[in-house]
């Protein structure tokens, strides 16, 4: 598979302003189709160790995902971690839902080889550890996530999906491995998008992206192929602004040899990010227990 990849030219880079480092944006050649992904680039010194792929929802892209993650790459540095930010194809991810009329879904554009490729291209250029590799995705993006989970379970260390649950059995056309992998998944209650109860997300005209699970069959899925039984853990999380009329549950299966899953349940919470948590914070501390 890798030898389709062809590692291309630098498209160049920008300075922004503030504490960032430089953005560097960079393509790989994956059968036919230039595709791009937006990292820090990391300061003189500060070699990073491990790498995180933090992808942006349906119609999104790369650039756009950076904005808000200011202490999410705080946090990354300090545990020498690379954020990378790629681009789905023409802003869509080919995840896991059959129904998707994405064109990445229509055409069946390979994400395994890019991801694979770009996890080869940062072992290389940049010396991050293979078995130290994570991925976080928002929405579509966590189905993105869920993809890498479910078909390349042996590439990733941990894997967290956020306003995002599995796609319903009849509308799923991805061939999971059946491995377990460590799993975060963040989700809110009164999410219209995603449905915390399962249902049918319809992002619109021409885009109705089938049925997906609830969040409850998500996390079941995962916990049990992890070889969890019963119920798990429960706290509530500091209301940290209870202006915003939601709080944050965590459930989580935590046992000797088994893959840590967990849930952050915003009860209230709807298809946007939490004030209480800051979501990637919580996904980059995830994956950090995870090497412990």
């Amino acid at each position: 598979m890798l030898k389709r990849i062809v590692f291309a030219c630098l498209l160049g880079w920008l300075s922004i302003t503030g504490s960032h480092a430089q953005v560097l944006t960079d393509s790989l050649l994956i059968e036919g189709n230039y595709r791009v992904f937006h990292f820090h680039k990391p300061a003189i010194g500060q070699q990073p160790q491990s790498l995180a792929f933090v992808m942006h929802g349906s119609g999104g892209d790369g650039k756009g995902m950076m904005r808000g993650t200011e202490k999410a790459e705080q946090e990354a540095q300090a545990t020498r971690t690379l954020l990378v930010y790629p681009d789905g194809y023409k802003r869509y991810w080919n995840e896991c839902r059959k129904a998707s009329p994405a064109l990445a879904n229509k055409e069946d554009v390979n994400e395994q080889a890019f991801f694979a490729g770009m996890i080869e291209y940062f072992e290389r250029h940049y010396g991050i550890q293979p078995e130290q590799v994570f991925a976080v995705g928002t929405s579509g993006g966590g189905h993105m996530a869920y993809k890498l989970a479910l078909t390349m379970p042996d590439r990733f260390r941990a894997v967290t999906a956020i306003i995002a649950n599995l796609p319903d059995t009849d509308n799923l056309d991805c061939t999971p491995a059946g491995k377990p992998v460590p799993m975060l998944i963040i989700n809110g209650t009164e999410d219209n998008v995603n449905p915390y109860q399962g249902g049918v997300v319809d992002l619109g005209p021409n885009m109705n992206m089938g049925r997906v699970r609830s969040t409850d069959r998500t996390f079941a899925y995962w916990a049990e192929l992890a070889g969890y039984r019963g119920k798990p853990t429960m706290e509530k999380l500091p209301d940290t602004d209870p202006s915003d009329g939601r709080t944050v549950e965590r459930h989580t299966y935590l046992a000797k040899g088994k893959p840590e899953v967990v849930l952050l349940k915003v009860i209230g919470g709807k298809h946007d990010y939490p004030k209480d948590i800051d979501v990637h914070v919580e996904a980059l501390r995830f994956f950090q227990r995870q090497l412990r």
